[in-house]
Formats: C-alpha cells, structure tokens, sequence
C-alpha cells in the first residue's frame, strides 16, 4: 500500500494511525495514550486524562470523542465496545 504522507511527522492535528480495544481497569493504565476514543455502544466512560483528572463522561456511540486518556476505569463505566486510538 503507498502512502505519500508517510514522511511526514504526526500530530495531535493528524488523524490517528493506529486503534487498540480497550478492556476497562481499576488498577492498569491502557498501554498507550490516547488521542480519541470511540465506543460501540453509548454509555458513561470513566477516565483519568494523561493530566491526571479523572472524571465520568458521556460517550455516544460511533462518535469519535477527542481525548488524551491515561487510564479507562472498569467501575462507573457502562458504554461497550471501546476503542482507543493514538
């Protein structure tokens, strides 16, 4: 597959390049920051942002919601099928 952006360094602005599911956890942070995440279907999503604040919000489905997650908690969290993407 060509791809003639691949000699240009990304950014916040660019679109992510890469997707990981996420399994919610109260004691582990996901691997890699995100920039966005994505849910399956609609519902509450706990996080901690890379800032360390760690709030609840709404996420509707299929939506992409721009944020830099650290850690998605498993309690307070009811939306499935997440996705996070950096």
């Amino acid at each position: 597959m060509a791809d003639k952006f691949k000699s240009f360094n990304e950014g916040l602005n660019s679109p992510p390049s890469r997707l990981a599911a996420v399994t919610p956890s109260d004691t582990a942070d996901i691997p890699q920051a995100s920039r966005c995440i994505n849910v399956a279907t609609s519902g509450a999503v706990r996080l901690t942002t890379i800032a360390g604040d760690t709030e609840t919000i709404f996420v509707a489905a299929g939506i992409v919601f721009p944020i830099r997650a650290a850690r998605i908690w498993s309690t307070g969290t009811t939306a499935t099928g997440i996705m996070v993407m950096y």
